[in-house]
């Protein structure tokens, strides 16, 4: 027998019965590979080459002791460099500079992959329907969500895997070198974890990533300010448990035992939920809008109030990294005490001082313009997906014109991120002031966000010609950001030339405030974007719709 009667009557589950909820697993996991094995290979290849072209990289920079000495003399207990990437811990080694350089990113990469693995296969399915016929074959209940927790196992697992051989392979410490990249993997697991609780919680794709990515981005922050201020907020972040397991440090295991263990707690949790809820719903029902203003202002209304929450996150959470930033104040001054070419980097080669300041706080503005072109992109993609869901057909049946439909998307994202960034300049610029007890540098600062509109123009107007051109190829989008981020990040360590890091939008910008505004290339980069998002919307209105 493999059930027993309960006294109303009930029949009480046995091992059969919690069997048969996982049945289909292995089918369903084997799909989910062939249906991702592209943005697999990329996610995993991507993230994972990093770390032995950095390691090779800063050997080639930095190619003695007394040069790898003077390195670490220019960073080390410096609050800007500590905020950045996390503690200072043997950085006059060329393990330790890649583990500093990469823990934090390389964390923050795996937590963002397993995000998309999850809101892909755990939510955008029901979202669109999609997952009522995977239902109704011999699928078990909880077969998804295993299928999507395996998936995103294997694909951490292969990080772990890549870097720990290729860091080796590039000659420095087996222990070390394997301890960054399970730091790596298994932080994104627990970020995997977290996300597959979000897609029980949320109803939507969107949801999913909106509170996903409010996690990594206060993990990131907690790590920045416990390890700043030396005190107990990195414990909060897993970004800092991988960060406290130390590679090439005086390697420490329990550090990863603790995502371990959050991350089984997470998938238990989730899995509980998802037992609650019923099927293409979340914990956190959508209730319908007041039927007196149904459709309000048309598109443009509804494209405003369905992205308002995302929107509202991105411009708080952004501002927050600014006030984060501006509280270092002028504790970046500590560097220029060591090393010249860091200093340089910085300061464009002028005097430093102040023009060290204006340096750092310009990178800090470029970095956050970057980030709010990741958000550009989902916006303008919003389109796309909502019209593969056939969120759109009723829209354009109802006599919506395509272009409008399009533009309704496309405003947002040629604004939003904008105000995101610029409210990041000014938050930073405020915080600047009070901690360094000078004048507030508002105005300053949020001048030189506003200055990377004609780049955050131009990666929407790529979006743009991609979606309403080449659908299928829509995702290649995120390209143009991901190569900016590596550029701004590595593109000096790894000796880009120059050809290849002026196709990024963002190298044309000034620095400012360290730099004078180039009037030139900011034209020259709108009339490009007006072009391209003009060519993208014709194109749009020409092909056939996916509705």
């Amino acid at each position: 027998m493999t059930t027993a009667t309960v006294g109303d009557g009930r029949r009480a589950a046995g091992p059969a019965v919690r069997e048969s909820e996982y049945v289909g697993t292995g089918q369903l996991f084997r799909f989910f590979l062939r249906r991702s094995r592209l943005a697999l290979v990329l996610w995993v290849l991507g993230t994972a080459g990093l770390y032995p072209l950095t390691a090779v990289a800063l050997a080639g920079a930095y190619p003695t002791q007394a040069d790898l000495d003077k390195l670490a003399a220019s960073m080390s207990g410096n609050a800007a460099v500590i905020a950045m990437a996390g503690p200072d811990l043997e950085l006059n080694t060329v393990g330790g500079q890649t583990a500093w350089q990469l823990s934090a990113f390389g964390a923050i990469l795996a937590g963002l992959m397993s995000t998309f693995l999850v809101a892909r296969h755990a939510r955008s399915g029901e979202e669109s329907g999609a997952d009522e016929l995977i239902g109704s074959g011999v699928v078990g209940r909880g077969a998804p969500i295993a299928a999507t927790v395996l998936t995103v196992l294997l694909a951490n697992v292969a990080l772990i895997v890549i870097v720990g051989l290729s860091l080796t392979a590039c000659g420095l410490s087996a222990a070390g070198s394997w301890t960054l990249g399970a730091a790596c993997g298994l932080t994104g697991v627990v970020f995997g974890g977290l996300a597959l609780i979000f897609a029980q919680v949320s109803s939507t794709t969107r949801g999913v990533w909106g509170m996903s990515g409010a996690a990594i981005g206060l993990a990131y922050a907690l790590r920045a300010v416990g390890d700043v201020s030396n005190n107990p907020a990195r414990w909060l972040s897993p970004i800092g448990w991988g960060q406290q397991a130390r590679a090439y440090a005086g390697e420490r295991w329990w550090p990863l035992a603790m995502l371990v263990v959050v991350a089984v707690v997470a998938v238990a949790v989730a899995t509980v939920l998802r037992s609650r809820r019923d099927f293409g719903s979340g914990l956190l029902r959508q209730h319908p809008g007041p039927s007196s203003r149904a459709w309000g202002g048309g598109a443009y209304e509804l494209s405003w109030r369905l992205a308002r929450p995302a929107i509202i996150g991105w411009i708080l959470g952004l501002m927050f990294g600014g006030a984060a930033y501006g509280s270092i104040g002028d504790g970046v001054d500590d560097v220029i005490s060591g090393d010249s070419d860091l200093t340089g980097s910085l300061t464009g080669g002028q005097s430093a001082g102040s023009a060290l300041v204006d340096g750092f706080y310009g990178s800090a503005v470029l970095m956050f313009a970057i980030i709010a072109a990741g958000f550009a992109v989902n916006l303008v993609l919003r389109a796309h997906r909502d019209e593969t869901a056939h969120h759109a057909e009723p829209l354009l049946v109802a006599g919506v014109r395509r272009t409008t439909y399009l533009g309704s998307h496309v405003v947002l994202a040629l604004t939003a991120p904008v105000v995101a960034v610029v409210a990041a300049g000014a938050a930073s610029g405020l915080v600047y002031g009070i901690v360094s007890g000078g004048t507030p540098r508002v105005a300053e600062f949020a001048g030189a966000g506003l200055g990377y509109t004609p780049a955050l123009w131009t990666v929407v107007a790529v979006t743009v010609v991609l979606v309403g051109a080449a659908p299928r190829f829509a995702a290649l989008s995120w390209v143009v950001v991901a190569f900016a981020a590596i550029a701004m990040f590595f593109g000096p360590l790894l000796k880009f030339p120059q050809w290849l890091l002026d196709i990024s939008p963002f190298t044309h910008i000034a620095l400012v405030p360290l730099d004078d505004v180039r009037w030139t290339p900011l034209i020259v980069l709108t009339v490009i974007a007006a072009a391209l998002i003009a060519a993208g919307t014709t194109a749009f209105t020409r092909r056939d719709i996916d509705c």
